[in-house]
């Protein structure tokens, strides 16, 4: 071979690029691009314009789908199945790792420790040098239960054998409060009116309609009880029946139903999710109707006595779980015993990578579902720090949401040093600080929805910052302070605030202004606001939950929109309101108000064909007669915002109720958003705003915001600033929990809390106007806000 071909490079190193030709998942638009391998790339552009289609609906899902499909079609059947993404090429791809900003689950029995594994090992640990010894790893489990059997089974093998047998096992699990923690009481009076009976509609839960077959008409058709008799005047034994009786089979109609007890029957329907993961009017109920007070038995750490007296060096599985990570990482450390010494190394790094990653203030027994998205998608990372794998595509949402200006620091080497393991690492970032770190930037845009869908700019980030898209044009926005601050109309006072890391935090909130609540992630800002504030009369919260909806729902149904707008159809045309809900009378026979009929083909990905009688307008034929304004429900459906917001605010259509809905909705930036298009297509910004809007509508005074800029382009906040200065200058007065600098710098008032995190924080550090917090600069906060405005 002679030298010239010698030096060739070899073929499998030409693969340096994934391929991305024609995608047109969602807003799309024929979009093609090249990125680099073992590079970190950052995909940038307003809220809307196209980045999580791209990277998580078509590079990250179509990986994940050729991953799946490498396994035999029985194991794929246990899958999920996912179908390939809209787009003709995607060449070069590499085994993809999602780390989304998904909220952690909803499961009350779910906690930091079981969702890191953290807990696991813990209770190995325990099993092994715990004294007294109680048990295999199970005995520590709040989540296993003690069981215990005896009789006779048969083992059907050659000749039939009879033989006796008895079986238990030791569980952890607190027999009171059955592993949540938390006891229930629950008030009847908000679960029926007593001096009804079933027949006239006693029951006053949300969703349990008289003509429910499921729910209502089970109690009044069982036979168990008269439908006819006021609950007040029922017997000791009815009431028994009403209330707890066991699960019973019954006949109602000659359908096979099950019977069951009030109370339990709202244990498991509502008590068993999450409080925090409920829809707004459920959760609003079941704070109405149950009282949660800390278990008795086991005072909160869900065990059983046996799991909380076994103990290491003094210490116990629940007081181990009950500290901050940080601390227990240093217990780890200090334990030197060799039979377990593979065990403390691995959960020691555990432990340190909760510290690395900013997260050193958690315990291992928080709640999973208490967790912000910026926390719950730094948890998910955890799994992924210590990895030996390279030639990995590491896929983030946003890995900044969530942390103050000091932290992103921290974030940004973490990123980096992914790559230099020889990772490609793709992130959908909007703080211009992570952007600036990036190989490569891919530009989306240039608006958002219908009017994205293109890529601006792909290049270095000094070719970003000299380009004219919408993200280099704002690249270098520095919000500046304000010269002149409202003045407060009174104060909201809170006065000993000690919810989980506070310590008697003493704290007049201004009212008739802007007030931002600062503080490094952990430091007990939203133990303060949601902890004594939220709740109180006249007090609106947004908090960062996520919008519950399925692919019927859409920004009509979320925002209450339709109810006006069917009225108005109905009083028009003089006929149902009904008619115009395509999950009701008017839905179209043949899809079900869908406008798709979907096929299922076990474990290869189900298929959506647009329905041929309706044509995908979701209504039947003769609904799409009645017209308002010369348009039929489906066109209604059909228009943006803005055109919604011209056409219900004047003429034949004019609807007032509907018009101040879709005025909120342009007020957030919505306006290019369409009526019908389902939740499960919008942006995390979308969803923040589509809720900041229905919000807005609620009767208060006080409008508490938690994190209003996640998922927020920079051209994005300046709108959002505008916002929240009309609602002040309506009369409101607005509270934001924040680490956005530009948020601070146009406060009013800001209340910093601190110094550090966890049991290092919970202190007021400063109160006053972010120029006396600039001048002052002896916060984290007073620092970097001091370096962004250029003080």
């Amino acid at each position: 071979m002679s030298r010239a071909t010698g030096t060739r490079p070899h073929a499998a190193d030409s693969h340096d690029l994934i391929r991305v030709h024609g995608a047109r998942v969602n807003n799309l638009k024929d979009v093609s691009i090249e990125i680099p391998k073992r590079r970190l790339t950052v995909f940038t552009g307003v809220s809307g314009s196209g980045k999580s289609s791209l990277v998580f609906n078509t590079i990250a899902a179509e990986s994940q789908r050729l991953i799946n499909e490498t396994y035999s079609a029985f194991v794929q059947g246990f899958m999920p199945t996912l179908a390939r993404p809209e787009v003709d090429v995607l060449e070069g791809l590499t085994t993809a790792i999602i780390v989304d900003q998904q909220r952690m689950g909803g499961d009350l029995r779910s906690t930091v420790g079981t969702a890191t594994d953290a807990n696991a090992m813990l209770r190995i640990l325990f099993s092994r040098l715990g004294t007294p010894h109680i048990g295999p790893p199970s005995a520590y489990s709040f989540n296993t239960a003690s069981v215990k059997a005896s009789g006779a089974i048969t083992v059907e093998r050659g000749n039939k054998k009879t033989v006796k047998a008895t079986f238990n096992r030791t569980g952890g699990m607190c027999t009171e409060c059955e592993g949540r923690g938390t006891v229930s009481d629950i008030d009847l009076t908000q679960l029926y009116d007593d001096s009804k009976s079933l027949a006239e509609g006693a029951f006053t839960i949300p969703g349990w309609k008289s003509d429910s077959f499921w729910t209502v008409r089970v109690y009044a058709e069982s036979g168990l009880l008269d439908p006819d008799k006021p609950i007040a005047k029922y017997t000791e034994k009815e009431m028994r029946d009403f209330l707890y009786r066991e699960p019973t089979k019954v006949k109602v109609e000659g359908v096979n139903l099950t019977y069951e007890g009030l109370i339990p029957k709202i244990q498991k329907s509502f008590l068993s999710k999450d409080k925090d993961s409920l829809q707004p009017h459920i959760r609003a109920f079941v704070e109405r109707a149950v009282t949660f007070t800390t278990c008795p038995a086991c005072e909160g750490t869900r065990l059983s006595e046996g799991a909380r007296s076994s103990k290491i060096a003094g210490i116990s599985i629940a007081d181990a779980c009950a500290m901050q990570t940080s601390d227990l990482a240093a217990w780890i450390r200090d334990l030197d015993e060799p039979s377990v010494a593979p065990l403390l190394t691995a959960l020691g790094q555990t432990l340190d990578s909760f510290v690395e990653i900013g997260l050193g203030y958690l315990a291992l027994d928080r709640p999973a579902g208490t967790l912000s998205g910026g926390e719950a998608q730094r948890v998910k990372m955890i799994r992924h720090l210590g990895s030996s794998l390279t030639d990995i595509t590491y896929v983030f949402d946003e890995p900044t949401a969530g942390l103050h200006p000091h932290d992103i620091q921290r974030m940004n080497n973490l990123l980096l040093r992914l790559r230099d393991k020889g990772n490609t690492v793709l992130v959908v970032e909007h703080k211009p600080e992570t952007i600036a770190i990036a190989d490569h930037v891919v530009d989306l845009g240039p608006g958002a929805g219908t009017a994205g869908g293109t890529v601006c700019f792909e290049g270095t980030v000094d070719g970003l910052r000299a380009s004219d898209t919408v993200t280099g044009r704002h690249f270098d926005d520095r919000s500046t302070l304000k010269a002149d601050t409202r003045k407060p109309t009174g104060a909201l006072e809170v006065r000993g605030a000690s919810a989980n890391n506070l310590r008697g935090v003493d704290v007049d909130i201004p009212l008739g202004v802007l007030t931002v609540v600062t503080g490094v992630a952990g430091s007990g800002k939203s133990s303060l606001i949601h902890g004594s504030v939220a709740g109180r009369d006249g007090v609106v919260t947004v908090d960062q939950s996520a919008i519950r909806g399925s692919r019927r729902s859409n920004p009509a149904t979320y925002t209450g929109l339709l109810d006006p707008v069917r009225k108005a159809f109905a009083k028009a045309n003089d006929v149902k309101p009904g008619l115009f809900s395509a999950n009701s009378e008017g839905a179209c026979p043949t899809c079900n108000g869908a406008g798709v009929v979907f096929t299922d083909l076990a474990m290869m990905a189900g298929v959506a064909t647009v329905c041929e009688e309706c044509e995908g307008k979701r209504f039947q034929a003769s609904v799409l007669e009645y017209r308002l304004g010369g348009r039929d429900i489906s066109e209604v459906l059909a228009m943006s915002v803005a055109e919604a917001e011209e056409f219900f605010g004047s003429g034949d259509a004019r609807t007032p109720a509907a018009h101040r809905v879709l005025e909120r909705l342009a007020d957030v930036g919505l306006g290019y958003l369409s009526l019908g298009q389902p939740l499960t297509t919008l942006s995390g910004g979308e969803r923040q705003r589509l809720k900041l809007a229905t919000h807005m509508g609620e009767k208060g005074g006080v409008y508490v915001l938690d994190e209003p800029t996640t998922g927020l382009h920079l051209a994005d906040v300046e709108q959002l600033l505008g916002l929240l200065d009309r609602l002040v200058d309506s009369g409101k007065s607005v509270v934001v929990i924040e680490h956005h600098q530009a948020v601070m710098a146009h406060a009013d008032w800001i209340i910093d809390l601190g110094p550090g995190a966890g049991h290092d924080g919970g202190t007021l550090v400063f109160e006053g106007t972010p120029a006396d917090l600039v001048a002052a600069r002896s916060t984290l906060t007073g620092e970097h806000l001091a370096q962004y405005v250029g003080a």
